[in-house]
């Protein structure tokens, strides 16, 4: 199997959406609610994807300045290519696009806490999250 990896390739919000019920990631993201999936593309500055005859099976969606903090939002791989180096290579592809001194910043998914420090993420316990129903 070829995967051909993509930087920037538009997509849109229903391959979004396919991608994300394949994977694990369907369950935390708002896939039934078209009108916010499709801000979340459309509104990424960089997008890495990887695909296979043409199907989209992965992607690795960043929000970033790419010279001090790249947030790495969205890593989601297909269940159907999962294992098999697809999430690194993303993950690598989208390093490469960053300047030499920016740093990868995301939130795990629960079942992916044990993978990220196998690939050399250090875990940063300062993280703090206000929720859109909840005012300052």
């Amino acid at each position: 199997m070829a995967i051909l990896y993509k930087i920037n390739e538009p997509i849109s919000a229903e391959q979004f959406i396919a991608l994300l019920n394949e994977s694990t990631l369907g369950e935390r993201r708002p896939v039934s609610d078209a009108e916010c999936m499709k801000g979340m593309v459309e509104n990424s500055n960089l997008i890495v994807t990887a695909w296979n005859n043409g199907k989209l099976v992965g992607v690795a969606r960043s929000l970033t300045d790419f010279h001090y903090a790249c947030y790495l939002s969205d890593l989601a791989v297909s269940k159907h290519y999962q294992k098999q180096g697809i999430g690194k290579r993303l993950q690598q592809l989208t390093q490469e696009q960053l300047g030499p001194k920016c740093k990868l910043i995301l939130l795990s998914a629960p079942a992916a806490n044990n993978y990220y420090p196998s690939i050399g993420y250090t875990n940063n316990p300062r993280c703090w999250v206000l929720e859109r129903d909840k005012q300052i």
